[in-house]
């Protein structure tokens, strides 16, 4: 599971990118799209003016109509620009977050599956170890020393045989 949740944060992660570069890439229309719209509204040419705004994407005009709604000319409390109304959001961006927050959980989950894993081949080592302890015994001529090693070795296996039954069990096909 860890390597597939990995993949899975790594995919969300490059989608969430390119979601962000698109955010941005929209993002950047408008503005240039709303600095054209004004000049042409500065210099009192309706029909240019009027060109533009009917060209403004479909996410950004409904926040330019409600800035325009509060007469931004006449106002001094409405916002500077459209893209200070709530009602400028970018489907983009929200996709992106989203997809963000989906990496970062794959990527808690495959923390996890790795620290199990790292557990479960601790346990191999430790019952290695209480192996070579009960092997190397054999070995000692004096009793007092083979029992101090095997009593050493049968307490590093059961250790382990007790720590490796709080492990969590995953069985997937």
């Amino acid at each position: 599971m860890q390597t597939i949740n990995f993949s899975r944060a790594n995919a969300a992660r490059v989608e969430s990118t390119a979601q962000s570069n698109l955010a941005g890439q929209q993002a950047q229309l408008d503005v240039a799209t709303f600095i054209a719209w004004t000049s042409a509204y500065a210099r009192k040419d309706t029909t240019l003016s009027d060109f533009y705004f009917k060209r403004f994407r479909a996410e950004f005009k409904p926040a330019a109509n409600a800035w325009v709604a509060t007469r931004p000319l006449k106002n001094p409390a409405a916002p500077l620009t459209p893209f200070a109304m709530p009602q400028y959001r970018l489907a983009a961006q929200d996709k992106s977050r989203a997809l963000a927050r989906t990496a970062e959980a794959a990527t808690a989950e495959a923390k996890v599956d790795n620290q199990r894993s790292d557990n479960y081949v601790l346990a191999v080592v430790l019952f290695a170890s209480a192996l070579f302890f009960a092997g190397i015994s054999t070995k000692l001529d004096a009793v007092r020393s083979r029992v101090t090693i095997v009593a050493l070795g049968y307490t590093l296996f059961l250790g382990t045989l007790i720590w490796l039954a709080t492990f969590p069990v995953s069985i997937s096909v």
